[in-house]
């Protein structure tokens, strides 16, 4: 799973690139998704929250995520430190783009939804799985 995480984060950063060479844009499937290159000042689904101290918070919540993933290691909860190690990659390279190219790269556009990216699926997925695998072990454990 962790070689996972990283082909992942591998991958997103591979089309970012690819997105700032080529900026043009093409379907996937039909008109519901397609690939559309922007770039987001803002933070998730573009709420309006953005500049230097949304850099710093999101370089803090990084650090401090970092800090509960080596508690998970130590602890042997190696499915959660997973799932949290896709968030921290996540999150680590759409802060990359904020401080290399003032904004997140977006480039998969999901009609009547928003524009994202691998990172922000990551993102998701990670903390949905986390939340998951708590929530089943805190069943497990009263």
């Amino acid at each position: 799973m962790i070689l996972s995480a990283i082909f992942f984060v591998g991958l997103d950063r591979a089309i970012k690139v690819y997105s700032l060479v080529y900026p043009g844009n093409f379907r996937f499937i039909g008109n519901i998704l397609k690939f559309n290159p922007v770039e987001n000042k803002n933070i998730a689904f573009s709420l309006p929250l953005s500049g230097i101290w949304l850099e710093v918070i999101i370089a803090f919540t990084i650090i401090f995520l970092t800090y509960i993933l080596i508690n998970l290691i130590k602890k042997q909860a190696f499915a959660q430190a997973c799932f949290l190690l896709f968030v921290i990659l996540g999150a680590a390279s759409n802060l990359y783009d904020r401080i290399f190219f003032g904004g997140v790269i977006d480039y998969l556009d999901l009609r009547y939804f928003t524009v994202f990216n691998l990172a922000d699926v990551m993102i998701v997925s990670g903390a949905l799985a986390l939340a998951l695998s708590v929530h089943r072990n805190g069943q497990k454990n009263p």
